[in-house]
Formats: structure tokens, sequence, C-alpha cells
């Protein structure tokens, strides 16, 4: 039952009654921004394969193998907070919570927003019914909470790291506290999509089977995969009650109200109230949450019965949450309940504290009162406070920049404190909040104070959408697309670093770290390769081929090594590939490969790696720190398959290569010493013809020779245009024999084909 005509003239009556300014002010904040970055929030804890209209451009596809192990699809839903398990006790409490800010305020809000905020409710619904597998079955959790929380790294490749089990309960290990969560939200959604005839008939069918299911078994003996987590601490009877309520809502049948009623019968008691009546009151010193949805429930009896039983239960809590009412507050004037997620209690509670002031039901002089609780408690959020801070990510004045959130930290190394500031900026998301004297610091291993989750955001979406209806205000446009980094601004994520390790006249060796570093979105890639490009003008130069290059790998180091292939002009590459090699950001093992390789030359004249592209800003040293890119190169290119990824290629290429040669060998066609001196102290004078394979004439070479047998002397050598080149030789031997050896020749254009030519002349 909404607000009737009778209680808004009542309503506004007060309002001038008491002069109650806060119709009147300006709105301080821009209610209606918030709302859209709380959405992008959402949609950044999306799990499964995400749609093609999804906002958050660093978020990709996950965890799609949910569900596998046990034979059905458990992919999509919420990740539930900074982590990445999917808890159903918080998911059920948050598709709940925001389903009733819609029932309340959905035709406040504009076409555009209600429609994406059914489809955020949607996102977990879907879940809930994958998740319901059978009358008396439900998976209600996906991930090992230890597992998950002992690793730091972005969602999209958690499958790489660890298992996710599904856990599941049953007729004989039951779980009525989160099936009757769920069916809550179940039931819910039915009358919001009662626009959506089957989708609605969906939602209630499931709806009624796991309350059916939570109240028969009544029990939470099987619910055992959450506990330390998510702790069932205030039992099941909360939730029967508000599954009861909704269904009753949704289906006008009495038996519902009915069960709704009897569940009430065993919530929690207090007897330290204020006035006369402090005996087995309705626990009223907290709020809604997770763990307690009686308060929501006691907002729908006092509306569906008009019993002062609920009426006066509601009113109770919510004047406890009045400044002088028992709660605490800070200096700053934050209503604070407890340190673990303080903001998200005061959100909670001022969500309630409008919902009643729009309800025809209680006290009206109260009813301003409690819009300036809800009012103060949502403006203290937005920036009202001591800090003059958001404590919701991306909106307003300073706000957090460094929550305890795995995926929009965009971490690699499996470390929390690298990067130093997160690379996403998580819109929309409300963080724990500060102590009880408004302390707050921006630490991301500050879980309590930094942490956020969904169930943080879902009382402060329904506050605003009430808020901005009464203050309206403007959507941003171009959301989310001009608040995203720009490319050229992010952090490097696919590269190759690379030094020097040792060069020599005639070689060069290098060891590079090719990287993955992800996060826009992180990814996990199995084809990856570089290249290394450098010229070889001077081995041509020198006479030598291509095949003179010889290029080695380290052993036992990642990557097949291939080449010298040939770029352009007289540039060439070696090819590293590391296909079959999974390479993710998770941790210093899984997010990069080293690999050495030397490229060798057969002499230091076919050798120079000063004019080679890839050997410009080699260094000679760098670290594996978890931020270090000393050694980052962009003129070694990395690629995906053949996708360019990285780095450079060669841009001008120089001249082509020369003509192959039109041999490929030559050797010595004859030695002649006939016309050789002999005796001592005499001249012997020799000739060497040098020809190629085709025996025509190899002019301008150079012929080393070994004589043997000489005593001393200098070799001098010409070279006449018929390719015989002659040697004087002035040595000096008193008797015996005197052998000419070729030993080598070289010609530009040849190559020399080692033979044993020599001959001999014998002195008396």
């Amino acid at each position: 039952m909404k607000t009737g005509l009778v209680g808004t003239i009542l309503l506004g009556f007060a309002l001038l009654a008491t002069g109650n300014s806060v119709l009147a002010q300006d709105p301080p904040y821009n209610y209606a921004e918030a709302l859209q970055k709380g959405l992008f929030f959402y949609a950044a804890q999306r799990s499964g394969e995400l749609p093609d209209d999804n906002p958050v451009i660093w978020r990709g596809d996950s965890a799609l193998l949910d569900g596998a192990a046990e034979g059905i699809d458990l992919t999509g839903g919420w990740y539930d907070a900074g982590d990445h398990v999917k808890f159903g006790l918080p998911m059920a409490s948050t598709a709940a919570t925001l389903g009733w800010a819609v029932y309340e305020y959905g035709d406040r809000l504009d076409a555009d927003l209600l429609a994406q905020t059914k489809a955020t409710i949607r996102w977990a619904t879907d879940y809930f019914i994958k998740a319901h597998t059978a009358p008396e079955e439900f998976y209600y959790q996906v991930g090992d909470g230890s597992d998950d929380h002992a690793w730091w790294g972005p969602v999209e490749v958690v499958e790489e790291v660890m298992q996710r089990p599904a856990f599941a309960v049953t007729s004989s290990s039951p779980g009525s506290t989160v099936t009757a969560a769920t069916a809550t939200a179940l039931a819910i959604a039915s009358i919001i999509f009662a626009d959506e005839a089957g989708y609605a008939a969906t939602c209630l069918q499931h709806a009624k089977e796991l309350f059916d299911f939570a109240w028969a078994t009544q029990s939470d003996a099987g619910y055992a995969a959450a506990v330390g987590f998510y702790t069932s601490f205030n039992g099941f009877w909360d939730e029967l009650s508000a599954a009861a309520a909704w269904l009753y809502l949704a289906t006008d049948d009495p038996t519902y109200l009915a069960m709704a009623e009897t569940a009430a019968g065993h919530w929690a008691r207090d007897s330290s109230g204020k006035g006369r009546r402090t005996q087995n009151q309705i626990a009223y010193k907290w709020t809604h949450s997770w763990d307690d949805m009686h308060y929501m429930a006691s907002i729908l009896l006092a509306r569906s019965t008009h019993e002062p039983l609920y009426i006066e239960a509601v009113e109770r809590n919510l004047d406890y949450w009045l400044p002088g009412g028992g709660i605490s507050y800070t200096p700053g004037g934050l209503a604070w309940l407890d340190q673990w997620g303080s903001l998200r209690y005061a959100a909670n509670a001022a969500f309630l504290a409008l919902v009643w002031s729009d309800t025809d039901l209680g006290g009206p002089l109260k009813k301003p009162d409690y819009v300036q609780f809800a009012e103060r408690q949502v403006n203290y959020i937005l920036g009202d406070n001591p800090r003059s801070s958001s404590y919701v990510i991306g909106f307003g004045s300073n706000p957090p920049h460094n929550p305890h959130h795995r995926t929009s930290h965009g971490a690699w190394y499996n470390d929390i404190t690298a990067p130093t500031d997160n690379q996403h900026t998580l819109f929309g998301a409300l963080v724990g909040g500060p102590d009880l004297n408004d302390n707050y610091s921006d630490d991301r291993g500050d879980y309590v104070s930094n942490e956020v989750a969904t169930d943080y955001n879902a009382g402060l979406f329904g506050a605003l959408i009430r808020m901005n209806a009464k203050y309206p205000g403007i959507l941003l446009e171009g959301f989310p697309e001009l608040d995203f980094t720009l490319p050229e601004e992010r952090l490097p994520e696919y590269f190759v670093r690379a030094r020097l390790l040792s060069e020599s006249a005639t070689s060069t060796q290098v060891i590079t770290q090719t990287s993955n570093r992800s996060a826009w979105p992180a990814t996990v890639r199995d084809q990856l390769k570089y290249r290394y490009f450098f010229d070889l003008a001077e081995t041509f130069a020198a006479g030598y081929g291509v095949d003179g290059i010889v290029v080695t790998r380290g052993a036992s180091e990642a990557g097949a090594i291939s080449g010298p292939h040939p770029w352009g002009g007289t540039v060439y590459y070696i090819e590293v590939n590391l296909s079959g090699t999974k390479i993710y950001p998770a941790g210093r093992a899984e997010s990069e490969r080293d690999t050495t390789f030397t490229i060798s030359a057969p002499s230091a004249a076919a050798w120079d790696p000063s004019n080679d592209w890839s050997h410009q800003g080699l260094v000679t040293s760098f670290t594996y720190e978890p931020v270090d890119y000393t050694g980052l190169t962009p003129y070694i290119a990395l690629y995906d398959g053949n996708t360019l990824l990285s780095g450079l290629e060669p841009g001008d290429i120089g001249e082509p290569p020369p003509p192959p040669p039109p041999a490929i060998d030559m050797h010595v066609h004859d030695i002649d010493l006939s016309a050789a001196s002999q005796g001592p102290r005499k001249y012997a004078v020799g000739a060497v013809t040098v020809v190629d394979v085709n025996g025509a004439w190899v002019a301008n070479a150079s012929v080393s020779i070994n004589w043997s047998g000489i005593v001393s002397g200098t070799d001098t050598a010409t070279t006449d245009s018929n390719g015989v080149v002659v040697f004087s030789s002035p040595k000096t031997k008193a008797a015996g024999t005197v052998t000419l050896k070729v030993t080598g020749i070289t010609a530009s254009g040849y190559k020399y084909q080692s033979q044993q030519n020599e001959a001999s002349i014998s002195w008396p």
C-alpha cells in the first residue's frame, strides 16, 4: 500500500507546521548522477558473459565455467564485493532491496534509468532461476571464500588460478535463510516485471517453490560454505516473513499473509526499549541488511494489516536512529551503527525512513523528522561531512580512489600494493565508511572501511530515487565514455622488456621479458610472439648471405625461436613464438616469460648492431619489481597471433639487398711455382688463379696463403685483370722444400669453399 491522498495532505500540513526547511532548499547534490553511477557499479560486478552494451569497458567475460563441474550452468549473477565469490545471501538481499526501491519509487524514475535498473535486477534474478535446479535444490554459492580471498587479481583470469566449487542446499541439507531470501527477491521481481507476463510468472513460480522449501525445512544445517563470510546470525524467520509478505502482495493469497505473521512471531525481541512498553518488543536496534529482513517485513506487515504491533515496531526502529534515540552519532552527523560498512547501515536506515514517511500510517508529526534524518544521512555520504568528501567513488568532491576491489585495482603480480593507484574508477560504489570520529583513509588494504559490496549500495540507491524525485537532478551526457582513462594515459598492458646481456664484435645476446599486465580488460593470452628486427646491410657488404647469421635460444626458456626472416630491404627479424603458453595477470610467474637469444655473425665485418631497429634503447639491467618498466622497448614488436599488440615495426626499411651471388663458392684453379728461383737467399715467385664454379675468373679477389719451410720474409700480393694473384716472396732458405698453401679466398658476392690447394719447390 502506497501513500494515500490523506497521508500526503497530512504530511504536507505537518511540514508546514514544523517549519521544516528541507523541502524549500536547493538540492546540494546531483542525485540523478549518483543514481546513474550506482548502476555502473552493479554493471562492474557482473559475472558471466557480458552483454555488448555493458558500460564497463575494463570488464570482460568471466567465470564462464561456473557450475560446469556439477553439470549445470551457474554463470551470471554478481560478484559480492571486492572479491570474486558469488555469495547467495547478500546477492538475494541486494536484489530484493533494489526491487523494493523500484516497487516503491519506480514510477519516479526516468524511463531509461528505470529500464537500466530493472535490467540490473534481472541480472541477479536470472541467475537465481538458474541456481534453483529443482524444487528443493538451490545453489547458494559459487567459489571458495578462503581460496578466493588469498589471491589478489582481476576476475577475468580467476579460473586460471583456482577451482570455483558450487555449493547447494537440499531437503536433506537445507538452508532456509538463503532460500527464503532468494524467494523474497524473486517475489518482488514477479511484481515489478508485471509488464513481462512470462518472466513475471517464472519468477513467481520459483519464489513459491523456494519459499515452500525454506518453510518446510526451517533449518540452516546445509548452509556451511558461507559461514565465516556471511553467517546467518539472525536465523531464517526474518527472511521467511519477508518472503511470505511479498508473496502475499504478488498473489493476494491470505495464506501467505498468515505465514508472514507466524514467522514474525519468531522474530528476536528486545526488552530494553523506552517508555511503558519495554517488554517483549520486536528487536529495533539495527536496520535492514543482508542478515536481517525483519525491518522490511515490519513495514510490509504494517501496511498489509494496519496492526499497531508492526506500526510501532517500524517507528520504534526509526526513532532509535534519530538524534537522541539511542544510535551513536559521529561529530559530523553520521548515524553510526557499526564499523564494518558504517555508511551502508545509515543508507539502509535512510531508505526505510523515506519509505515509511510516504506511508499513510503512524504518526504524521514524525514524518518530517524521518525525512530530515534520511536526507542528512544521504548528504553526509555524498559530501556533507567534516572531510567535505564524497564516499561514493567517482562522484562529488575528493571521492575514494583506491577501494578494496581486486578488478578495479588492476594488479598483475598478485600484489595488493602494486600498482600504487587503482587503474580503474569504480563509479558509483559506496565504500564502507568512517569510524565513529569521522576518520577515514583511502587505503586499499583497509577492507573494513574501504571495501565495496553490492549490498552497500542497495539501500542508498532506493533513497537516491526518492531524493531525486524531490530534488530533480541531471543525468550526465557521455557517461561513462568521457570518464575513462585515455588509452595513452593507461599503464602499459602488453609489452616486451629487453636488456643486453653481452655484445662482441660478432654477436649480440639479449634477454627479454614478455609481459601481460592487461587490465582493459584483463585477458589470458596464449598466442603471443615477438619480433626482434636487425639490419644485415653490413653482412651483405662483407660478402656473406643470410645463412651466415646464426640464432640460438637460451636453454629451458620460453618460446620457439626462428629466423632470420626477411622483413624488407636489408632488414630481417627473428621471431620468438610463445604460442601454447598461457600468460595472464595473476602473479609474476603467470604474467611474464623470460627468453634469452643470441645472434651471431661469421666475422666482425659482417656484424654491426648500431643500425638495428630493435637494438635501440636496450638497457644493461632491470629489476623484477612489481611495477618496474625499465627496459620496456617499443622497438620489439609483440603480437597476438598475427595482430600487433604493442611495439613498433620498422618504418624505413632502406635499400633492397644486393642480388644473390652468381655462384655459391669459388676455388683455386691452379698454383704455379715454375718461375721460382732456387738456391740460398733467392726469391720464390708463385701465381694463383681464382675461378668460380663455372670456371670464370674472379677478379679483385684477396687470397690468404701460407708458406711453410721459410725462415723469414714478407708476402706481397697483386691481382691482375684475369683473376691471377701473383705472389712475390722474398724468403730465405738454405736448402730444403718450400711449400705454398692457399688458406682462404674472399671476394664481394662470393662464398669461399675451403680447399687444400698447395704446391712445393725444393732448394738444393
